[in-house]
């Protein structure tokens, strides 16, 4: 999952890049609103955190231009940007009461006050994640596969399923999206921070190897536009 931090205290955004990195997500960072507006418009983020207090506007504002953003619609929807729905979760040292209410009703999913500890972190911004994909249930299950993200473990028929941090994390791209098909450049988009150094073939090594280790039937390819994992596992 790709994650957009606006921050612009080099070393807050520095830890959290590092963290959430060896969390899982990938991680850009832009330090103002003008950056961090073009990033939106350039790039698809799972989520966004945002600082208010940014160097060249208030993050308030990005919010509320953001919000106010056409939904994306059609064929063109994956590459109509930025997206309104994009979840948001405040990460600000304004931490009264009328200020968290205020960030809440311009459009925040979440509110977080710093100093914080980066499990509640993390712990907020899998549910703000797992909300936009429409799950209530904190685990994934798939025929039968379980994936539980807060963990990030993966047992199938009860056994669990050892994969790379980078495999864990194309299988929960291709679950979340299931009954539609991503092209390897979604998926690398989902993957991989501006910073990253991409294979050409990484995303199809990937596949072949969860194909190896759940099942050849499990991930499809539909030749000539990307992979899906169809909306019901084969029985």
């Amino acid at each position: 999952m790709r994650i957009l931090v606006v921050e612009d205290d080099a070393g807050i955004a520095a830890g959290l890049r590092t963290n959430l990195q060896q969390r899982g997500y990938a991680v850009d960072v832009c330090d103002g609103v003008a950056s961090a507006w073009g990033a939106l418009r350039a790039e698809r983020f799972d989520a966004v955190l945002l600082d208010l207090g940014l160097a060249d506007g208030d993050g308030g504002d990005l919010l509320r231009r953001l919000r106010l953003s056409p939904a994306p619609g059609g064929a063109a929807s994956a590459q109509v940007l930025p997206d309104p729905s994009t979840p948001v979760l405040i990460v600000t040292a304004r931490d009264q009461v009328h200020q968290r209410i205020a960030g809440l009703d311009q459009g925040a999913d979440d509110y977080l006050a710093k100093p914080f500890d980066m499990d509640e972190l993390d712990a907020r911004l899998r549910a703000l994640l797992r909300r936009a994909a429409g799950r209530a249930s904190p685990t994934i299950r798939y025929g039968d596969i379980e994936m539980d993200p807060a963990a990030r473990t993966v047992h199938q028929g009860g056994k669990l399923v050892e994969m790379s941090p980078r495999e864990f994390s194309v299988l929960l791209v291709l679950l979340e999206a299931r009954g539609r098909v991503l092209s390897r450049q979604q998926i690398e988009e989902r993957l991989y921070s501006w910073d990253a150094a991409i294979e050409s073939n990484a995303v199809e090594v990937h596949i072949h190897h969860l194909r190896r280790k759940l099942g050849s039937a499990c991930i499809q390819t539909m030749r000539g536009v990307g992979y899906f994992m169809p909306q019901e596992a084969a029985a």
